[in-house]
């Protein structure tokens, strides 16, 4: 199970490994926590569209769906309402009923529900961070934390269908300094521009820890799949920006891994790993 904060959110972390484990036999779920009803038209081709932005909650949900179909992947909706990304200083109060509003306890009975429901081994979710600090992803983060623990317990969300605990979490790092500066360089090398340098004097500038790569799931073979999910973001996603300006056999080549954080294991595991399934089936 995988769980994001927004529709787009899951074609953009980890979605070749998803679609390495759907072409394994592997049953995969994204639990979309909002809708994405406040997520700025951040593709230009469709900026000033009237009828998309009144209508903008049913066409993020199409647009996953469409998403969905291709990585293979089942998919649910959490029910709750986009946050928005505040903006200024000082920031702007979070607006009424949001997500990242709600009581963490309260909210994470509806995850817990569906763990129990789809009874998944692994999930993945977010640091404490966030990955980055939308207040959508920071309490993603927490939700699937304190859903992690409970969903095992007799005693916790008794409404909420039988136990079932999982045995790993794990935070995505997709996002992470090695791999910036691997295809960084390795777009410099061949006398290429690089989309990387700006990202990387940010890095420094807010002096980001670094974070533990527990786990490298080699998926290369699967990026254009992840690509073409992402694609299907069309409000999200400008087909002709940054995304995709690392020619995909440079990124298959120098950076064949998506990256993640082994946060919790309730089974015995060595690291690095090259598997979330790791100690919980025979390789």
């Amino acid at each position: 199970m995988a769980v994001h904060a927004h529709p787009d959110d899951e074609s953009s972390k980890g979605a070749a490994t998803m679609a390495k484990y759907v072409s394994e036999g592997v049953d995969v779920l994204v639990a979309t926590c909002t809708g994405g009803e406040r997520g700025s038209i951040l593709n230009p081709k469709l900026q000033g569209d009237p009828y998309i932005e009144e209508h903008i909650h049913e066409v993020r949900a199409k647009e996953m769906d469409e998403a969905r179909q291709i990585l293979g992947v089942k998919q649910s909706w959490l029910g709750f309402v986009d946050s928005g990304l505040p903006e200024g200083d000082p920031l702007p109060p979070l607006p009424e009923g949001c997500f990242a509003l709600q009581d963490v306890d309260e909210a994470a009975g509806a995850l817990v529900k569906l763990i129990r429901e789809f009874r998944p081994h692994v999930i993945t979710t977010y640091d404490e961070n966030g990955g980055y600090p939308h207040p959508d992803h920071i309490m993603t983060h927490k939700i699937s934390m304190v859903a992690f623990e409970a969903a095992g317990d007799p005693a916790k969300y008794p409404e909420a269908g039988e136990p079932w605990q999982p045995l790993k979490l794990y935070y995505n790092q997709g996002f992470n300094r090695p791999r910036t500066v691997a295809l960084h360089e390795a777009l410099l090398s061949r006398g290429m521009e690089s989309p990387y340098g700006e990202w990387l004097e940010r890095w420094k500038e807010f002096e980001r820890v670094e974070r533990t790569l527990t786990t490298h799931v080699p998926c290369a073979e699967f990026f254009p799949v992840r690509d073409k999910a992402l694609i299907a973001h069309a409000t999200q996603i400008d087909p002709d920006g940054g995304w995709f300006r690392v020619p995909m056999e440079i990124q298959q080549k120098v950076w064949p891994t998506e990256e993640y954080e082994l946060a919790k294991s309730l089974v015995d595991t060595s690291l690095p790993e090259d598997d979330l399934f790791t100690g919980i089936r025979e390789n």
